[in-house]
């Protein structure tokens, strides 16, 4: 600065020297704009990243309790293990976009976020996927094709949910999963099928219906090798005469689930209440003052019975408009019964009616010369191109 002012060619040195004291301002705040500029464009590229610890075999992110609402990027693609709990991640389209460029992920933690449903394909990306815990969030659906792709998926954690209902055809694509935990969920019933290997399944806490849509789980579980976690406090919440019974060994009458049961493999909807009704003769099946007992029909005679009605009102129908026509096809009947005029029909009548002349008398006064009758020969009639007429029309 000193330089400057040394070398100065104004003539007053106070001006000068706060004439160079603007510049280096002027340069300064540019500076500064500029690290501006470029730190705010960084932030709206790369808005959240992940706080990853890289060790020599894995890559752990650990993303809880950020209040995150979205699943953050990160510029390590070979992420192993991803900790997102305790967030507002509701799993949408940007979030399943975001999951699939983690393809060496081996373990997903999710639990205790705001997702509400499992759409087809949320993890199809994730081969290498071994663990995932979905538990206390607000499930209530699960598509068919949620976890399409898993295919070493050996954990799947969907405890503390809203789950009303589950597919079989969901776990159909997890041909590596053990352990299965569905407890504290709202399900009733559960559909499946024999094929399904596990080696430990939780269940307890979800309100069973032991009724015959659960006899397919039922003899899975005594027929496999699974174990079932929480045995003694899986039990069924009705009916009330099985209540506190485990759903592994609570009575339910195979002979009562005949006609249900071959729909039980391939349905993915509840059945109504009245399959229940029909293998549970409990108190609540009983009417009136005088206990008499609510005869259920059985649903298998119910198509013989429409068939029957229908046969019935179609024969009488038949029968009514038979009765109605009969008299004006009769009269058509009559009328067409005749028979064809030949050519000598005139002839034959020329002759009658001249003997009929002859052999009339004739009067004392009258003239004797005899009245001579002369006719004319009709010519032959020609029928028509049918060769027929109606005789209805002949007086």
């Amino acid at each position: 600065l000193l330089h400057h002012i040394i070398s100065c060619q104004c003539t007053d040195k106070s001006t000068c020297v706060h004439m160079l004291l603007l510049r280096s301002n002027r340069k300064a705040l540019n500076m500064k704009f500029s690290c501006l500029v470029i730190w705010a464009g960084t932030l709206f590229l790369n808005p959240v990243t992940a706080d990853c610890n890289i060790t020599s075999q894995t890559v752990t992110c650990e993303e809880s309790g950020k209040n995150l609402s979205d699943i953050p990027t990160t510029p390590f693609q070979n992420i192993t293990k991803l900790s997102l709990k305790n967030n507002k991640i509701t799993l949408k389209d940007r979030d399943k976009q975001i999951l699939r460029s983690f393809i060496n992920l081996t373990e997903l933690y999710l639990n205790e976020n705001v997702i509400t449903e499992l759409y087809n394909n949320s993890f199809c990306n994730l081969s290498k996927l071994v663990i995932l815990d979905i538990s206390n969030n607000s499930i209530s659906t699960v598509h068919k094709a949620a976890f399409a792709g898993l295919n070493q998926l050996s954990v799947l954690n969907l405890s503390c949910n809203k789950i009303t209902q589950l597919d079989s055809d969901v776990f159909t694509s997890l041909k590596s999963l053990t352990v299965l935990n569905l407890q504290y969920n709202f399900l009733k019933y559960f559909h499946i099928k024999s094929s399904f290997k596990l080696i430990k399944i939780v269940l307890a806490g979800n309100p069973w219906t032991c009724s015959c849509d659960l006899l397919d789980l039922q003899l899975w579980l005594n027929a496999s090798n699974v174990t079932m976690e929480n045995e003694n406090t899986t039990t069924c919440t009705f009916p009330n005469t099985r209540e506190k019974f485990s759903v592994k060994t609570a009575a339910i009458h195979t002979a009562d689930c005949k006609i249900e049961k071959p729909s039980l493999e391939n349905t993915s909807t509840f059945a109504t209440t009245s399959s229940a009704l029909l293998s549970d003769p409990t108190p609540n099946n009983i009417t009136g003052n005088n206990a008499t007992r609510v005869e259920l029909p059985l649903l298998g005679k119910s198509w013989t019975f429409l068939a029957g009605v229908l046969g019935f009102v179609l024969s009488t129908t038949l029968l009514i408009f038979t009765a109605v026509k009969c008299p004006t096809w009769y009269r058509y009947l009559i009328s067409y019964s005749h028979r064809r005029l030949e050519e000598n029909d005139s002839e034959m009548f020329e002759q009658e009616f001249s003997a009929d002349m002859n052999s009339s008398p004739t009067g004392s006064g009258t003239n004797n010369e005899e009245p001579i009758v002369i006719f004319e020969k009709i010519p032959a009639f020609v029928p028509d191109e049918d060769g027929f007429i109606e005789d209805k029309y002949i007086d």
